[in-house]
């Protein structure tokens, strides 16, 4: 069998803002939802083993559907705004799309589900078109939906299920706006019957979860007033005497109800279990530690995880003996500008413990294997938690930034662990947290980079010396030859943002209070009294948690650049690193200007007027001389460097464009790229065509098409040629797609029309973006990052011929608005 072309090395995602989006399997695997995906992820191997793309609207709910032992899940169920369940079954090691259930007119919010007998599966939703739906799923691939339960003006915000004790009878709890938790049980099997209703919270209930325990049932149920209330659920037999009230002892009321099972009439009692206070703010999630039986013996003992909007989780279990709950480990107080949780899940075995924040990302706790059992922060897969717009590899292919409408900008590199073995991609640092949504990026040197936001504002930003030192230790780089890439004797510690602040101030080593100085120390200045800085300077050899990303990642901002008149869309560097053109929105030509920066003094030194609307891209030639533009007015401009070195004299002047009257293109230019030896361009449109233009040998820059016209299927929203598999004879062109699918071309100049492009690769329906590709760009260099020489290979490696094998892989990343950073691996010998 040929090797795949496409070989997916990273995927960089979060979860999606929502209280039910994560669930962790009993094979290990955490499922949980990432704009219209469910991202499968292995929190020992560090990495995104899946994607399953199948939702129209953003994924609200996860459910995987346990089994009774701890072997792994075969059924995955999830919930959206686009109004469907989806049922996903494990065939041959991966997971296919095996059931849909429509009928919901709104979002669904939670969903959970259990195996019936004959394989079926029963499945319960609850949506904000104020109902709850239960879905009988058959062997047959058949869903059917067996009842609908509607609450009026109210909505429920969690449902869960499970089998009453001692009978295959199913109960289901749901919890919503109305302060309450309501009970029904499945009546003869086609229709929920209400059992119970269970008061005592005095806010929204907004998490739900059963769990059994020696032949009786737990309820926890969690609650924007701060508190968990257990509720303790048990079989009532028909020869139970009451017993003689004795003053001493204390016990709850019971409320008791009838289940007609099999032509028996049962009795069941419920009662509330105990009340847990804790946690300061509105707790979101509950989760019972999975516990399952082996040789009719329980493998795990009793446990309750919670997680609130104070920034923590608390792991709850009875004492021995008095069986009294009380709070046994606290972890979280998470720092930096974020606010509290939005659910929390709990590994198979108990020693590790997750929790999704409200801007999406996973914090991730294990348990040592000391006596003491410490829990501490371990690493975990972060992203964007909304579209991603533009990307940069950094000059030496080291590390790539990323810049998207989550007002962040994010740095990732590889790590690969002491032993060696294991190499995986992670966020190490967030240079910049803005109160913009970002829209562009452009790298202008191996430490410092200009990034464009919705505002009218360039901003320039320098490495640290912290994120130096760090990068070398997690990346395997030497330290000392990144020292020596510029003038580091001057660099900033770190950097922070003053309250109510845009600006990243530098921070300097003079600046920081140490906690060995006294207190007359830490005084002796007035501005000491008065500390705004948040960062604290850290030694890593591995990636950082979220916390830190927050607050001790930052990157100094060391000038702003004005001159635009509306919000940034584009930004482009040329390969000195000298130069930068910028671009923004624009409706009129005075406003389309494209403005040249010099990098040494960060000046204003031209401004080019062709185009009448917003430029979309700018690209440098690879040797400076030709900068080319593209725009939403369906043309492109070709810019041509001047050879005079007067101070009078302009920089650049057109020497080609197209006309809109007689140009190919008939939608939107989204985006180009050159060539790596800089003898042809490309552009591809909204209106799906890709055409490569002309080659430059003419002083009069007469650029004609030089391609057939490609058509792609679809509209066209990223191009980039392939910078180490081109040669004269052909050239690797990646397309992206607004349906999210990249495709690979290889053109062959001088070819007959229709001959000279030939498809070589596509991604597939799992490696796609579920979303418009909104930025390709190509690794400067030959090789995967981290396998380089650079990265520490070593001599028997490099006797061995691991960097010659490097030699044929290229390495793709891409950018997209389904708020995912993908890296692909492609082999040559693939092509």
């Amino acid at each position: 069998m040929a090797p795949p072309v496409f070989e997916t090395c990273h995927v960089a995602c979060c979860a999606n803002r929502t209280p039910n989006v994560v669930s962790w399997g009993q094979g290990g695997i955490v499922a949980f939802g990432t704009c219209h995906s469910v991202a499968l992820y292995n929190p020992q191997e560090r990495s995104v083993v899946a994607l399953l793309n199948g939702h129209t609207g953003r994924v609200n709910a996860v459910r995987w559907i346990h089994t009774s032992d701890c072997g792994s899940e075969h059924h995955l169920v999830s919930a959206g705004s686009d109004n469907r369940l989806i049922v996903w079954e494990a065939q041959n090691g991966t997971f296919i799309q095996s059931m849909e259930c429509t009928g919901h007119t709104a979002p669904v919010s939670s969903v959970d589900g259990i195996y019936l007998l004959d394989s079926a599966i029963l499945l319960v939703s609850s949506a904000s078109d104020s109902t709850v739906r239960l879905w009988l799923c058959s062997g047959d691939k058949k869903a059917e939906c067996l009842h609908t339960l509607a609450f009026g003006s109210g909505f429920m915000m969690d449902v869960s299920l499970a089998l009453l004790p001692g009978s295959r009878v199913p109960i289901m709890a749901c919890g919503g706006d109305d302060s309450k938790v309501h009970l029904y049980v499945l009546n003869h099997g086609k229709e929920l019957q209400k059992a119970l209703t269970l008061q005592g919270h005095e806010d929204w209930v907004r998490g739900l979860a059963w769990t059994s325990f020696g032949g009786e049932l737990l309820l926890a149920s969690c609650s924007q007033d701060c508190l968990i209330r257990v509720w303790r659920l048990c079989a009532k037999s028909g020869t139970d005497t009451p017993t003689v009230d004795d003053p001493t002892i204390i016990k709850m009321k019971e409320d008791i109800f009838e289940v007609n099972w099999n032509d028996t009439c049962l009795k069941f009692a419920v009662s509330l279990e105990t009340v847990l206070a804790g946690h300061e703010n509105w707790v979101y999630g509950v989760h019972w530690h999975p516990r399952f039986y082996k040789d009719d013996e329980l493998q795990q003992p009793l446990s309750l995880l919670s997680a609130s909007m104070d920034k923590t989780m608390i792991l709850w279990a009875p004492e021995d003996g008095s069986g009294v709950w009380v709070e046994q480990v606290r972890v979280g107080e998470v720092g930096g500008n974020t606010l509290g949780f939005f659910g929390c899940q709990m590994s198979p075995d108990g020693s590790m413990i997750m929790a999704h924040a409200f801007h999406g990302a996973l914090h991730l706790w294990c348990k040592d294997q000391g006596d003491e059992g410490e829990w501490r922060p371990a690493v975990v897969i972060s992203g964007h938690f909304n579209g991603v717009q533009d990307l940069s590899w950094d000059p030496e292919g080291e590390f790539i930034l990323s810049v998207g409408s989550d007002q962040t900008t994010r740095l990732f590199t590889t790590w690969k662990k002491h032993d060696g073995k294991q190499l995986t991609w992670h966020e190490i640092s967030r240079p910049q947290i803005h109160g913009y949504d970002m829209q562009c990026v452009a790298m202008v040197g191996r430490f410092q980079f200009v990034s464009g936001a919705d505002e009218k504002v360039l901003r320039v930003f320098q490495a640290p010396r912290n994120f130096v030192e760090n990068f070398a230790n997690i990346s395997g780089s030497s330290k000392e030859k990144l020292l020596l890439t510029g003038d580091t004797a001057n660099l900033p510690e770190g950097a922070s943002t003053p309250a109510l602040g845009l600006s990243n101030k530098a921070v300097f080593q003079g600046d920081l209070v140490h906690k060995s100085s006294t207190e007359e120390d830490k005084f002796n200045r007035v501005s000491d009294q008065y500390q705004e800085s948040y960062f604290h300077p850290l030694n890593m050899t591995e990636p950082p948690p979220e916390d830190h990303l927050l607050q001790n990642t930052l990157w100094p901002e060391v000038q702003k650049l004005y001159g635009h008149g509306f919000e940034m869309f584009c930004l482009a560097a040329d390969r000195s690193g000298t130069l930068v053109a910028s671009a923004c929105k624009a409706t009129k030509t005075e406003h389309a200007s494209i403005l040249l920066w010099n990098t040494g003094s960060w000046r204003q030194v031209q401004a080019l007027s062709y185009h009448t609307l917003t430029v979309t891209q700018m690209a440098f030639s690879p040797n400076s001389k030709f900068l080319l533009a593209v725009s939403r007015d369906r043309t492109w401009s070709l810019w041509k460097r001047n050879s005079s070195t007067s101070e009078n004299t302009e920089r650049f002047s057109l020497c080609a464009h197209t006309v809109k009257e007689s140009a190919i293109h008939t939608r939107i230019i989204w985006s180009c790229d050159w060539s790596p030896d800089g003898a042809y361009f490309t552009t591809c449109s909204r209106d799906k065509k890709v055409i490569v233009w002309g080659r430059i040998e003419t002083e009069d820059c007469s650029i004609k098409p030089c391609s057939s016209i490609l058509d792609v299927g679809d509209s066209a929203t990223a191009v980039a040629f392939c910078p180490v598999f081109s040669s004269i004879n052909s050239y690797l062109i990646a397309v992206g797609l607004e349906c999210g699918r990249i495709l690979l071309y290889k053109w062959t100049p001088g070819l007959e029309p229709g001959s000279d492009w030939d498809c070589c690769g596509q991604t597939d329906n799992s490696q796609s973006h579920c979303l418009a590709v909104k930025r390709l760009c190509w690794r400067p260099r030959a090789g995967r990052v981290g396998h380089g020489h650079s990265c520490g290979v070593t001599q028997e490696e490099e006797k061995s011929g691991q960097t010659d094998r490097e030699s044929s892989w290229a390495q793709l990343c891409s950018a997209s608005a389904d708020h995912s950073v993908k890296i692909f691996s492609i082999n040559k010998q693939a092509l």
